[in-house]
Formats: structure tokens, C-alpha cells, sequence
């Protein structure tokens, strides 16, 4: 291909692009600027996917200026044409230099194909239509980015997801208890922006023993593809780019990586991110005269990175300052002076009991009256008081108690920037049924034990404390690596007749270290034949997925899974309700990670915790510590941590020597503490956040609009079709299951969001919540989206010929359905696919030119017409192409009208959504200094700008099909 700057080229498969001008060149390649979709493009010179523009005489082209021309000459110049001809609105003779041709030309016209000869299979022409009308609907759906995930339908969960993730940029703090699913939340907000546009470089920093655990939610339930970085990946990332943190656009790397190195931080400030999301903010140590390193970090990112999601457990955890802390990182100027906000916290009490009045539903005191109408204007609530004193019926008062609850609630102070569920107020967890076991030690164990105390003594007492914590360990340093503790162990005894006794029951055994994991189940199958599978940080992904599959399998499937400690981040395993801890970990958080696999939202039965232990050993010590203590085992503990601060120093001394004499006074001390800690987070609990955070009737019916679209049967037909069509292998394995690989036949060399190997794949919800080796395939999912993409950008399906059996009309009687598309080029960040995605306009031309699409709709009709070969096509194309040029020509004329209609409704959706909320946040800005100014500027900018966007919006005919009729 011969190239030169300030040519004009289009791209072969990415014809929404519009028309690029060559900007760059070089020996190797050539960039391409698509100033309509503001993207770039560097292709290699020698197989660049692009066609070359050049108009003909006769043709009618549009300048970057908004004028047209009648081309009567065409110039070439050292590579570069200019156009000569009469411009339209001024009737004078111009030049038309190619590089001001307008960038939102288009070309793809079907008619070409059709009268070339090259006539599309009929059932491609049907997919192409179909994929077309349904990117329509899933575009415009509010729901969009919240069907697809592989998540059970929790009310507080989506409330939360689509209240925040349809915001601009938005910089929220997420604090659900433990077990409330914040990931979730985070990771449907994600989606959200990314299948919208507004986020597309997102950076997650976590504490690096989560690391795994994000990038296999984010694989696994959202399918969005983070990359780990770490120093190793960084200096291989360094060979692509000056800054390896621009070599990808989804990166996850620890908050350690960035506290510790001064150069990878400075990195990772000067990339250009759209969104930040921090795990576990609450241990971001915060005072206004010395603020840790690792708060530093964050906030510096957080200044230069539009939209900010904050995850912590607690809030108040770290006492009101710290909470305060994480609130600054969120908006800095909201959050300037620690006193003011403590004061303005006092004034957030009357609001709430304003609430829990009106909730009630009982007849409003003139106290309650007086403190609602202090915190709103009388205006505002003068005739809704009314109201709800008048003899109107009950639900034009709910009506008005609802109205004044949404006020209060929007503002409220900090009800925009926190999202807060608590197990109090969300209902649906099981009970804890907790066991402890305790058990003789083994003599092996006592002698190994006072032999490794004999010449262990210089070591730290926070090593020394947790090596006894695993006395199968310290056996094994005395008597080899071959040696069987497993064979005289009481636990493992224990645990054998436990899971014979529970023949029926799966059971999920964690243990802190894999090299024990793996003993276990060596165990369980030499001694006793028993089915079970390990689970282990040494594993790959795959591997892992595989384990958990063979766990989940109701049928032939392991009774056990063993998990290492990492078993107990990431994963789900609520079809179980039988927990072992074969040993205990060394911290309350970790702790309660391992009972979350299980106590869950959405767990449907009671779950009974196994504690079996070792007498006179520090697990004896732990195990009471956590029982009696925190009581840790039975409920959710979030005060465990503060707990554990306070009295380290005593525990790891009991725990290193064995000596027990202080046990009781820690364990009194400690349960004292809890109870106080607590006591303080109640009464501290904000009800009327907790109402705004869990949605009530807006949740339900957020749940129940989705519940809807899952076992969509149209979604299962198209995609079978589309997987025939590519050329994919599709195997049936019952149980809502398919195998799909790849064939030597396919359309294109890899599909994608397909793996190599292939994918095992369900459109079931329930099947892919219980086997994660499953891909759930919904309307979002990359294979889907991938699929369609291809479809139309390799041109399949655009025209077809059919056979209509019809005697009542006369043999040889032609129609043409023509498919036209609305298209406004515009950056994907702009919001646009909310109001005007690509739209399908179906005409169905007669012979005379009238219309018929209405009389005639697609899928019946299109279940009447037999399709013809491509050589038959061909012959009866040629016998009718001047009526069908006839046909195309009164199609265009009928489509003009229809394109106005398509725009007008555009406006008026995005006026109605836009100019609501923009009228809603200016209103609040008045009462809650929560709503930030750039939320505002950025709200009028992207009205103005789809203002323009709707108004250029072209419509070009996709697709057509010739139907000619026959009565055999």
C-alpha cells in the first residue's frame, strides 16, 4: 500500500470510526487519526486493514465545514486528491482538498455486495439483524452492566452498584460489614463504567494478600481482565513503554509495592487513571500532624484521579478522625477541618429520628413536625404534612412519607459519598452452630514439642509463638519430611469419622499452611478412600478452578476440600454448610475470612463450625482466646483487630511459652473490651444511612427487573447461532451446560473471549454461581459482545436473497427489506449508547415503494422465506436491479423522516434523564455540600456535548435482502 500524510483511509473493521487521516509514517508503520471517535490507530504498512477513500465524479461529498460538493474533477497530487466541483448552498465552482472532507463519511453500502454477486447465506442476514436489534435493547437497558455478572441477585448489592456506578467519576466510600459483598459492589461499579465508557484505565491497590483474590473476582464474576504489577512485571514492561503502568489499562498491585518504592509510585502517579479503588482503607492511618506513608500514597493518587472507590469494613474503626481521613481522600474540599465535621455528625441525629418517625407510621408529633420542617423548608413540607393528616387513602400517604424520606435521606450529610449495609439491617444470614473439639495430644507430639522448646530458645516470641501453633510441623523437623503425623494425629481421626458420618454433607476443611493441606488429603484418601481435592496458593487459576469444580459437583463430585489459608480469599463456597478449622489462624481477621467462604448473604442454610484442637497447646490457648474473648466464632467480630492490638503482647507471650497463668484476666480483659467497642459502633450506627445504603422498594424492583432478562430463550437461540456461524464446536453436557471450542473452520483465527482450549459455558445463574469452572454467558458477556462485534464489523449477513411460497401473489412479485442504522459518532465516555445507541430501522419495500414494515414483522414473516443458492441469487439480482436502485432510492426517501423521529426521541430521553439530574444536584447543592462542583460542570458539558452528538447522528443503509416470490 502506498501511503502519504493527509490521506484519507477507512478502517475494514472498524468502520464506526469514521474517516482517519494518516498523521504518521515510518519505515514499519502508519498511524491513522479518526478525529470522529476520537481514537488512534498505528497499523503495520504491508497488510495496514484499511481501504483507501477516493470519490468519482457524480459524487456528493461533505466538508469538514458542514457544506457539500458535486464532484465534476477529481485531482491527484503527489499521492493526495482534491475534489473540483459546485458547492451546494452557494452554487459556486470549489476546490475540496481531501484532508477537509468531513470525518463522519461513511461507507459500507450492502447494494455493492448484492450486485457484485457476493450474496450473504439468508440465516446470516437473520443474525445480523438480530444482532443489531438486540445490541439496541441491551444499550438502552438502565440495567446495563449489572445483568451480566456472575453474582446472585442481592437487593443492597445492585441498589448501591447502580445508584454510583451510572454517576460521572464517582469518588464514593463503600463500608458494608463483612460478608455484605463490598467486592461485589465495587466490581459492578467497575462494569458499569467501563461498559460505558467513562472509566477505561482503572487502577485497584490492595493489601498484597488480597492481590489473588481481586484478580480472580474481577476474572470470575465480571469478566474484566486485570494484570498484577510488581516489581518483576514492571522492569518486564519497561522493554514496551517509558512507564510500565501504560502498558495496560486494568492494573492490580499491592499498596506495599507503591509505599515502598518512591520510583514505582511517582510511576504509577503519572499514569493517566480514570477510576481508583482501595481495599481495606480503614488501615490508612491518618492524623493531621503526621499522616502515614501509606496514606500519602493514596491521597496523592487519589488528587489525580477523577473517580475514587474507598472499601473498609468499618468506618469508625479507627475512631472518628480516621473516618473523617478517609472522607478527605474523597473530597478534599467537602472535608477540610476535623472539628467542623464532628459538629456537623451531632446535627446528623434529629435527621434520623425525623426518619424512623415517618417510617413508623404513625400520626406525626408536633415535635417531629417541627424538627422536619427545620431540617427542610416549609414550602417543601407544609402540603405533604397535610397530607398525611387529610382523610386521603393510605397510599397517597405513603406516597408523601416516601417523598420526605427521600428528601431528608438526599440531604443528609454524607448519604452521597457513603454507602453503608450492616447485618442488622440486612436480613438473610444463617446461624452459627460453633463446635469446639478439644483433643489429647499425641506423646510424638509432647516430645518434639519439649525438645524444639529445649533449642528454640533464641528465637523471637512472635516466631516462637506461631511455631507452635502447628505441631505437626515441628514432629515433622525431628523425624523427616516422610514422616506420617497424620497417622496418630486425634484431629485427623476426628475429621475421618466426621466425614463418614456425613456421607451427604460437603465438607470445607481450611488449614494455614498448603504442605498440611496437601498431608490431609493424603490422609483421607490412604486411609479411608475418601474423595477430596486441595486447594493451595502453589496452584495455578485453572488448577484451583478445577479443584473447586470437583468440590461444587453434586454427582461423582469430592466430599472435601482442603483448603490452605488462601482458600479462604476469593471464593464462595455456599453450597456447603460444614466448616473445619484444623487449625487457627493467628489474627481475627483472617478468622472471620475463613468463616465468610460460608456465612454469607444468600447462604440458605444454618452452618456448623468445626474447632477441633489440641489440649495443654497454644491452639487450646487461641481457640478459648477467640471463643471467650470475642466470641468470634458465633458472630461477626468487627472489633476483633482492635481487640488483638490491645493485648498482642500478652497473647504472643502465652502463645511462645505455653504459660497460662494470665489466660483468664486476657480473656476477661478482652471480652470486657468487645463488648464496650461494640456497644460504641451501635450506638454510632447511622440508621438513616443504612436506609439510603439498602434501597428498600428500589432495590426490590432493581432484583426483580433483572430476575426478569435471566433465562432469556432469545438470548440462547442467537447465541447458538452466532457460535454456528463463526464456526465454533458446540457440545452438549447436560446439567445446563455446553462445551464450546474452536474448529479449522473458523471465520476468523480466535474468537474472542473464547480460550484456546476452549470453554465450558451455561446462560443458567444458579449453574454458574455453584460451578465457577463455567463461563455465564449473558448479553454482556465478551463472547457475546465479541461475537456481535465481528459479525458486523466482517461484514456478515449485509444482503440476502429469499424465496417467498406465496400463491396469492403473482409469481416473480419482489419486496425488499432494507435495514438502516442511526449512528452518532462520538467518543464512548460521552454517554452516548445510553440515548442513542445504534438504532435499527426495518423497511419492508413493495413494488410500488410503500412501506409495509408495519403489516409485516420480522420473525413471522421471516419464517415463511426459503433461502436460495448464490448463483440463483445472483441471476435474479441481475434480472431486477434497476427496480431494486428504484427501491433503495424510495427506502431513502421513507427512512429521512423516521431518522428525525430516532433523534427528536433521543433528546427528549437525554433532556429527561440529564436535565433531572442536573436539576436535582443544583437543587441539593443548596442544602448538602456532599454534591461537588465538577459533578455539576461535568453533567452541563455532557448535555451540551450529546446536544451536538444527537444532532449529526447519520443513518446508511446496513443490510438488505431481495424477496422475490415463488409457488414452488
Amino acid at each position: 500500500m502506498t501511503f502519504a500524510l493527509g490521506q484519507r483511509w477507512i478502517s475494514d473493521t472498524e468502520s464506526d470510526l469514521g474517516l482517519g487521516t494518516v498523521v504518521a509514517l515510518d519505515a514499519r508503520t502508519v498511524s491513522l487519526m479518526f478525529a470522529a471517535s476520537e481514537e488512534n490507530r498505528v497499523y503495520a504498512r504491508s497488510d495496514a486493514p484499511v481501504t483507501r477513500v477516493t470519490f468519482n465524479v457524480g459524487d456528493v461529498i461533505d466538508s469538514q465545514e458542514g457544506w457539500s460538493l458535486l464532484v465534476e474533477e477529481v485531482i491527484e497530487d503527489q499521492g493526495l486528491h482534491s475534489y473540483q466541483g459546485i458547492r451546494q448552498d452557494t452554487q459556486e465552482s470549489v476546490v475540496l482538498r481531501e484532508i477537509f472532507l468531513s470525518n463522519q463519511i461513511r461507507f459500507n453500502k450492502p447494494q455493492d455486495k448484492l450486485f457484485a454477486g457476493q450474496i450473504d447465506r439468508m440465516d446470516n442476514f437473520v443474525l445480523r439483524y438480530r444482532a443489531i436489534s438486540n445490541q439496541y435493547e441491551q444499550h438502552k437497558s438502565p440495567m446495563r452492566g449489572l445483568c451480566g455478572m456472575r453474582a446472585g441477585l442481592i437487593p443492597h448489592q445492585l441498589f448501591i452498584a447502580h445508584e454510583v456506578g451510572r454517576r460521572y467519576a464517582p469518588r464514593v466510600l463503600l463500608a458494608d460489614e463483612v460478608g455484605l459483598g463490598k467486592t461485589i459492589e465495587a466490581g459492578m461499579i467497575i462494569h458499569q463504567q467501563v461498559l460505558s465508557g467513562r472509566a477505561q484505565r482503572i487502577l485497584i491497590v490492595v493489601p498484597e494478600t488480597l492481590q489473588h483474590q481481586w484478580l480472580v473476582e474481577m476474572m470470575r464474576r465480571f469478566n474484566l481482565h486485570f494484570s498484577i504489577f510488581d516489581e518483576e512485571r514492571c522492569i518486564e514492561a519497561f522493554a514496551e513503554a517509558d512507564n510500565p503502568f501504560d502498558t495496560q489499562q486494568f492494573v492490580l498491585c499491592s499498596l506495599d509495592f507503591l509505599r515502598k518504592s518512591r520510583k514505582r509510585f511517582e510511576q504509577a502517579l503519572d499514569a493517566d487513571w480514570d477510576l481508583l479503588v482501595v481495599d481495606e482503607a480503614h488501615h490508612l492511618e491518618w492524623s493531621q500532624e503526621a499522616p502515614s506513608r501509606a496514606y500519602q500514597v493514596v491521597e496523592a493518587l487519589a488528587e489525580q484521579t477523577p473517580g475514587v472507590l474507598l472499601l473498609t469494613a468499618t468506618p469508625e474503626q479507627l475512631g472518628r478522625e480516621s473516618h473523617f481521613a478517609r472522607l478527605r481522600l474523597l473530597d478534599s474540599d467537602r472535608f477540610f477541618d476535623y472539628q467542623a465535621f464532628v459538629n456537623e455528625e451531632d446535627q446528623y441525629a434529629p435527621v434520623a429520628d425525623a426518619v424512623t418517625e415517618l417510617l413508623s407510621g404513625h400520626a406525626l408529633t408536633n415535635d417531629a413536625k417541627n424538627q422536619i420542617t427545620e431540617l427542610l423548608s416549609e414550602q417543601d413540607v407544609e402540603p405533604l404534612f397535610k397530607v398525611l393528616e387529610s382523610q386521603a387513602d393510605e397510599q397517597e400517604k405513603a406516597t408523601a412519607r416516601t417523598e420526605l424520606i427521600d428528601n431528608l435521606m438526599d440531604r443528609h450529610g454524607t448519604g452521597r459519598v457513603l454507602f453503608r449495609n450492616t447485618r442488622a439491617a440486612i436480613k438473610g444470614f444463617p446461624k452459627r452452630n460453633v463446635h469446639l473439639l478439644p483433643m489429647p495430644i499425641p506423646s510424638q507430639y509432647t516430645t518434639s514439642m519439649r525438645v524444639s522448646g529445649m533449642i528454640g530458645g533464641k528465637m523471637a516470641p512472635e516466631a516462637r509463638a506461631m511455631k507452635m501453633l502447628y505441631p505437626e510441623e515441628i514432629f515433622q523437623e525431628f523425624e523427616g519430611e516422610e514422616s506420617s503425623w497424620w497417622q496418630f494425629d486425634s484431629r485427623v481421626n476426628w475429621l475421618i469419622e466426621k466425614i463418614i458420618a456425613k456421607r451427604s454433607d460437603k465438607l470445607l476443611v481450611i488449614a494455614s499452611r498448603s504442605s498440611t493441606a496437601l498431608q490431609l488429603e493424603q490422609a483421607l484418601r490412604e486411609r479411608e478412600g475418601i474423595r477430596a481435592t486441595v486447594f493451595h496458593e502453589g496452584m495455578s487459576i485453572l488448577e484451583r478452578d478445577k479443584a473447586a469444580a470437583y468440590f461444587a459437583q453434586e454427582e461423582g463430585g469430592a466430599q472435601v476440600l482442603i483448603c490452605s489459608e488462601i482458600g479462604s480469599e476469593g471464593r464462595n463456597f455456599q453450597f456447603a454448610n460444614q466448616l473445619v478449622m484444623f487449625d487457627l489462624p493467628f489474627n481475627p481477621d483472617l478468622l472471620e475470612q475463613r468463616i465468610g467462604r460460608l456465612d454469607r448473604i444468600g447462604q440458605l442454610r444454618d452452618i456448623d463450625i468445626h474447632v477441633p484442637y489440641l489440649e495443654g497447646t497454644s491452639q487450646a490457648i487461641l481457640a478459648r482466646w477467640f471463643d471467650e474473648g470475642l466470641n468470634a466464632f458465633a458472630e461477626t467480630c468487627p472489633t476483633g483487630r482492635t481487640v488483638y492490638d490491645r493485648y498482642s503482647d500478652s497473647i504472643i507471650e502465652m502463645l511462645a511459652s505455653g504459660d497460662t497463668s494470665e489466660l483468664e484476666e486476657v480473656i476477661e480483659g478482652s471480652r470486657h473490651l468487645n463488648q464496650e467497642l461494640k456497644l460504641e459502633l451501635e450506638k454510632g450506627r447511622d440508621r438513616l444511612l443504612e436506609m439510603h445504603s439498602n434501597g428498600g422498594e428500589a432495590a426490590q424492583e432493581i432484583v426483580e427487573k433483572i430476575a426478569a432478562t435471566d433465562g432469556d430463550t432469545n438470548l440462547v437461540t442467537f447465541a447458538l447461532s452466532l457460535f454456528d456461524t463463526i464456526g465454533l464446536n458446540q457440545d452438549d453436557k447436560g446439567e445446563n451446560a455446553l462445551v464450546v471450542t474452536p474448529s479449522e473452520h473458523m471465520m476468523v483465527p480466535s474468537y474472542p473471549g473464547l480460550p484456546y482450549e476452549g470453554a465450558t459455558i451455561t446462560f443458567d445463574r444458579e449453574t454458574a454461581l455453584s460451578r465457577e469452572d463455567m463461563n455465564f454467558i449473558s448479553w454482556e458477556h465478551p463472547m457475546i459482545q465479541g461475537g456481535i462485534d465481528l459479525i458486523m464489523s466482517e461484514g456478515v449477513g449485509t444482503c440476502a436473497v429469499s424465496l417467498l411460497k406465496n400463491k396469492a401473489l403473482p409469481v416473480g412479485t419482489i419486496l425488499l427489506e432494507l435495514v438502516y442504522v442511526v449512528d452518532a459518532q462520538a467518543p464512548k465516555q460521552s454517554g452516548i449508547s445510553r440515548f442513542l445507541p445504534a438504532t435499527p430501522i426495518r423497511l419492508m419495500m413493495d413494488a410500488r415503494g410503500n412501506d409495509l414494515s408495519a403489516q409485516v414483522e420480522f420473525e413471522s414473516f421471516n419464517r415463511q422465506l426459503s433461502p436460495v443458492n448464490r448463483h440463483l441469487g445472483s441471476k435474479l439480482v441481475t434480472s431486477v436491479q434497476g427496480d431494486i436502485h428504484k427501491l433503495i432510492d424510495a427506502g431513502n426517501q421513507v427512512v429521512e423522516p423516521k431518522l428525525d423521529e430516532v433523534k427528536q426521541q433521543a433528546h427528549k430521553v437525554m433532556y429527561a434523564s440529564l436535565n433531572g439530574e442536573l436539576e436535582r444536584l443544583q437543587a441539593l447543592k443548596s442544602v448538602n455540600p456532599n454534591i461537588r462542583d465538577e459533578e455539576i460542570e461535568a453533567l452541563e458539558q455532557q448535555i451540551q456535548a450529546l446536544d451536538g452528538y444527537i444532532n449529526h447522528a447519520q443513518v446508511q443503509l446496513d443490510s438488505l435482502r431481495l424477496i422475490v416470490v415463488s409457488h414452488n
